[in-house]
């Protein structure tokens, strides 16, 4: 007798991936070209870090080197923890992260919920510094027994992932056509693997990092110095770096540019309020470097087809870009700007 096979997936992990490629309609209305975003928040963990969190953590297995009851450690800004600490449930992990203090509460509440052990570590400090997350990270994997440290910063399997998966993605979704790849640089994982492996279909094709100031990795790019002078706190998360990455391939990178705080967040709240897409803050930092570039003149043209990159959902930024409360507290509500908000009303 024969028997009709159930249409399910063995789990999340394979969910990861595949995400759909989305034509912006509105809030890229008036720019030459044409504007398409990759959305990662279609991934199960809501970002494009499930992607890295699966492949580093599959090639440690192939190893040796991680087992049902190994201890993974990390250092993030919270979206990496949550992918990490999703697939450690699934694959029988213990999960440890190591979170600056400018993650969103939101984002630490997830952790939280989804196992992690999370230490909160300030976000003001040197890298070297022992308080860092870099340093707390290093600590308890040196402290933990049979542990093993992600290091995402420093791990070439981040930037391999997307080498292997997001950039063959966007390739194919655009038929070869994409001129343009605009992506926030953290790591610099994600926009140096799809910018390599889209260099190698088309040497043309310019790659655009999006930086923060406060951030040291535009002046690297252009001038092969680090520069502390460079270093301040800014609000921004997953984006710029106070150190150097070596998962940043800066030789695919063509230009970066630097936004603000509050024009990124504003920017994000635009994404929603036109293209009905709730994104991240990082998605806002993108969507401001295509605005200040479109001014330019420089970069696109009517037959430019550009790909950005909208990292991970705006459902862990509730308390921080989606709350006007914050939103006031950063000075963020100046006249132009308080008029967009649709105030509430109450029936009593």
């Amino acid at each position: 007798m024969a028997t009709n096979k159930i249409a399910a997936y063995n789990n999340a992990l394979e969910l990861i991936g595949d995400t759909p490629l989305v034509r912006l309609n509105h809030v890229t209305k008036d720019f030459s070209g044409s504007y398409y975003a990759k959305v990662e928040a279609f991934n199960p963990g809501h970002s494009n870090k499930d992607r890295i969190a699966l492949h580093i953590l599959e090639k440690a297995e192939e190893k040796g080197i991680v087992r049902p009851g190994s201890t993974i450690i990390e250092t993030t800004s919270g979206n990496t923890g949550y992918s990490l600490a999703m697939v450690s449930i699934i694959k029988g992990y213990e999960c440890v992260l190591a979170v600056t203090s400018k993650s969103s509460p939101d984002k630490i509440d997830m952790l939280r919920a989804m196992g992690a052990k999370v230490y909160v570590c300030p976000g003001h400090v040197s890298a070297d510094d022992p308080r860092s997350y870099y340093q707390v990270a290093k600590r308890l994997h040196n402290e933990i027994e049979g542990s093993v440290y992600i290091n995402q910063y420093f791990n070439e399997l981040n930037t391999d992932a997307h080498y292997l998966t997001t950039g063959p993605e966007i390739w194919k979704q655009t038929n070869g056509q994409i001129t343009h790849l605009v992506a926030s640089s953290g790591t610099g994982g994600t926009i140096s693997g799809i910018g390599r492996y889209l260099k190698e279909q088309n040497k043309d094709i310019q790659i655009i990092g999006v930086d923060a100031y406060g951030s040291v990795l535009k002046k690297f790019h252009e001038t092969q110095e680090f520069d502390e002078n460079e270093i301040y706190p800014y609000r921004i998360e997953g984006l710029g770096k106070n150190l150097i990455p070596s998962a940043t391939d800066f030789d695919v990178i063509d230009h970066f540019e630097k936004v603000t705080d509050e024009e990124s967040a504003h920017a994000a709240r635009d994404i929603a309020k036109t293209e009905g897409l709730f994104v991240g803050y990082t998605s806002g930092a993108a969507l401001q470097a295509i605005r200040q570039l479109d001014k330019t003149g420089k970069f696109f043209d009517e037959k430019s087809i550009v790909v950005v990159i909208f990292c991970d959902h705006g459902s862990r930024y509730m308390s921080k870009i989606y709350s006007d409360k914050w939103m006031r507290e950063q000075g963020f509500f100046d006249a132009k700007n308080i008029e967009k908000e649709k105030p509430i009303e109450y029936i009593r």
